[in-house]
């Protein structure tokens, strides 16, 4: 049984079908790419499966258990976690006050939330900037942070949307192998991304949105050579 289960997914914007009968699974210990042109509707997805959309049609089971339609904190607490295409930090407050956010939902004790954040900015190796102010990072280190936020909630399944986009390919590399270990310890991952050389790095499987349809899914090889893939997204064919 997997661990997430998307079956026929829809969701509508007035006449618009941003998400059309979209199914996907994930399962434990994974990782799932998802690729497409911009506008295939693969935030939209993210926005469906975590609570953020409530999706016309379909099912949205975690653990067997229907989490669709339900809300964002509801899901968290289940075990999904996210971060935003968009960095979506609290700016005037510190690193660690940051991450304590995400700690709280799963602790109600202020001092084992700062210690659980604590944990996880020494795991990304921020530990040393916990008391810096969210605003005066770098673009790399507010994002790295909110992957922090993200595992302080204690997810399960880790969602990821173009958490390497704006990074130079040394930092590339860096999330690349936070990932991986992520995913070591445990933890499921979706991803979205548009750099393929990371979706290569990364996926077990990848799966292909265009227009809100999944047009493709696979194994990477599979997909990069799938002549729909080609001709909606990549243009040419990519070595594996």
């Amino acid at each position: 049984m997997s661990l997430l289960e998307i079956k026929n997914l829809t969701k509508r914007f007035s006449g618009l079908v941003a998400v059309n009968n979209v199914s996907l699974s994930i399962d434990e210990g994974e990782i799932l790419g998802l690729i497409g042109p911009n506008g295939a509707g693969k935030t939209t997805l993210f926005h469906s499966v975590c609570g953020f959309h409530n999706p016309e049609e379909g099912s949205v089971k975690y653990n067997n258990e229907e989490i669709k339609g339900k809300k964002p904190e509801f899901i968290c607490k289940k075990g999904i976690a996210r971060t935003f295409q968009i960095v979506q930090p609290f700016g005037n407050l510190t690193l660690l006050e940051n991450v304590i956010v995400g700690a709280f939902n799963r602790v109600k004790s202020f001092k084992r939330a700062e210690a659980i954040a604590l944990e996880q900015l020494t795991y990304i190796g921020m530990d040393s900037k916990a008391y810096t102010r969210m605003k005066d990072l770098t673009f790399p280190e507010q994002k790295k942070v909110e992957v922090a936020r993200a595992l302080a909630t204690q997810p399960k399944v880790l969602f990821l949307d173009e958490v390497m986009s704006g990074l130079n390919p040394s930092e590339v590399n860096e999330f690349i192998e936070l990932i991986k270990d992520i995913r070591d310890r445990g933890i499921s991952i979706f991803f979205i991304e548009h750099l393929m050389s990371a979706v290569m790095a990364l996926s077990d499987r990848i799966a292909v949105m265009h227009l809100g349809e999944k047009i493709a899914e696979g194994n990477p090889e599979e997909v990069m050579k799938n002549k729909t893939v080609v001709e909606a997204y990549l243009g040419e064919e990519v070595s594996c």
